[in-house]
């Protein structure tokens, strides 16, 4: 799914689970209007229950929908909306535990389907590349092994290893999967079914909570007409145009020259500063273009950009030996 798509998405599977069956299309565009999104905590739109009418089929439909982007098990997504209203996400959080536990081998075994293998997740899905960003750094040898062992471990149980990947790293993955290959096939089905729970509720908990911006980038080189891959790219954020500078996160550009993995700024972020150190790629560049420069006249370049909960922000950086320019894109 693109950035884009994922954002409706969410905001479909927060009001879906959360609020209840809309009215149509034409009465949900007049809600958006009158209570922005953003402007909405977990609370309220917990506390707003639309009752049920003709166009109820229509909207469940909808929902179970959007909670597959959630957990892929139809049967969960129906016990889930089946159990509305919710006076808080803690409430939302334990009914979604309850159907879990209630879930048949089957279930489970299309829920697993909706998971990607760690080490290789779906192309334009920026749930699983933020979810497995440990991975991210991991060098050849570990997505090596990585991929033996996924392989390894399907022959054995059948199914795709499951974890929640939030916070490790690429070699407690490893450690994981390892550790796991040696479990009798019924202790690896209650440790898929706790893993999927903890994975469920992350992501519940993150669509319950207000809307925040995302950023992602990329670097062409203009003067090579060709992306600029490893740049290192740190992500900083501040309230208020006077605040200090608070470090949220570090990635690089992949092979095509862009950084899709940077972390969601906090929700009440005012601006962002996007630090690009472009010392060594162009520094190599000089070499292959017999420039003879000792090193690049633009080491880094650092953007500032002012932004708004619930807005994607690409901010590509066009780059030459002496000069660059960047833009708001899309």
């Amino acid at each position: 799914m693109s950035h884009g798509s994922g954002r409706t998405a969410h905001r479909t599977a927060r009001t879906a689970a959360q609020r209840g069956p809309r009215r149509g299309a034409a009465r949900q565009t007049r809600r958006r209007a009158a209570v922005p999104n953003a402007q909405r905590t977990a609370a309220e739109a917990a506390a707003t229950e639309v009752s049920r009418d003709d166009g109820s089929a229509a909207s469940d439909a909808d929902a179970l929908a959007a909670l597959g982007e959630i957990c892929a098990s139809r049967a969960w997504a129906r016990l889930l909306l089946a159990r509305r209203p919710y006076p808080d996400t803690e409430a939302l959080l334990a009914a979604a535990d309850a159907a879990l536990a209630e879930l048949t081998p089957d279930d489970l075994a299309e829920a697993l389907a909706g998971h990607a293998p760690i080490g290789a997740p779906r192309p334009g899905d920026p749930v699983s590349a933020r979810e497995q960003h440990g991975m991210t750094g991991a060098d050849a040898a570990l997505r090596d092994e990585m991929r033996t062992l996924n392989e390894e471990y399907r022959r054995r149980f059948g199914q795709v290893f499951l974890i929640r990947a939030i916070g490790l790293t690429g070699e407690e993955m490893r450690d994981a999967l390892r550790a796991r290959l040696g479990h009798p096939p019924e202790r690896e089905r209650e440790a898929v079914r706790a893993e999927l729970g903890g994975i469920n509720r992350a992501r519940l908990t993150r669509l319950a909570r207000p809307p925040t911006a995302s950023v992602s980038t990329h670097v062409l080189d203009t003067s090579a007409g060709r992306p600029a891959p490893g740049v290192p790219v740190t992500l900083s954020v501040r309230r208020g145009d006077d605040g200090p500078w608070t470090p949220l996160g570090t990635s690089a550009t992949d092979a095509d020259g862009r950084c899709r993995d940077l972390p969601h700024p906090p929700g009440d972020t005012t601006q962002i500063r996007l630090d690009f150190r472009t010392a060594d790629h162009l520094a190599a560049r000089a070499g292959e273009a017999a420039l003879g420069a000792a090193r690049a006249f633009f080491p880094e370049v650092s953007v500032v950009c002012a932004v708004e909960p619930g807005e994607h922000y690409h901010v590509p950086l066009l780059l030459n030996p002496f000069g660059y320019c960047v833009y708001r894109g899309s």
